[in-house]
């Protein structure tokens, strides 16, 4: 294991973590404006959780959201830091993650966003 391997794995070997190309372009809503929109999201599954696409920065209306001081921790993945969204008055606490210093087995989710379903209008799958 790496200097930078996540602990949870060397406890439950047999839980994994999946990182794949998502192959379709998500785009994701928020008070009726595209605030992500990319071809290049990441599909994590693990476990019995469903499916979550992480979504890179460089397609993300970054201006829209206010870093918060709330922090989650997963064995798997590390410290997951949060953003608050905010869109013409409407605001929603927390609605956004991501693993800016990932475990090295979910590198690839680096500075990536991952959005809660029910704090944003609609997350879309749609064909390349």
């Amino acid at each position: 294991m790496s200097a930078n391997s996540g602990p949870g794995y060397a406890k439950n070997p047999a839980h994994r973590v999946q990182t794949v190309p998502a192959g379709v372009r998500i785009r994701v809503t928020f008070q009726g404006e595209i605030i992500a929109d990319t071809k290049d999201a990441i599909r994590l599954e693990e476990a019995s959780y469903p499916p979550v696409f992480y979504v890179p920065r460089k397609d993300v209306n970054m201006s829209l959201f206010l870093r918060t001081t709330h922090h989650s921790y997963c064995p798997y993945k590390g410290q997951a830091s949060y953003f608050t969204l905010s869109v013409e008055g409407r605001v929603e606490e927390n609605a956004v993650w991501s693993y800016e210093q990932p475990y090295d087995e979910v590198a690839v989710i680096r500075e990536y966003l991952a959005f809660y379903p029910n704090r944003v209008d609609r997350i879309e799958s749609l064909p390349l």
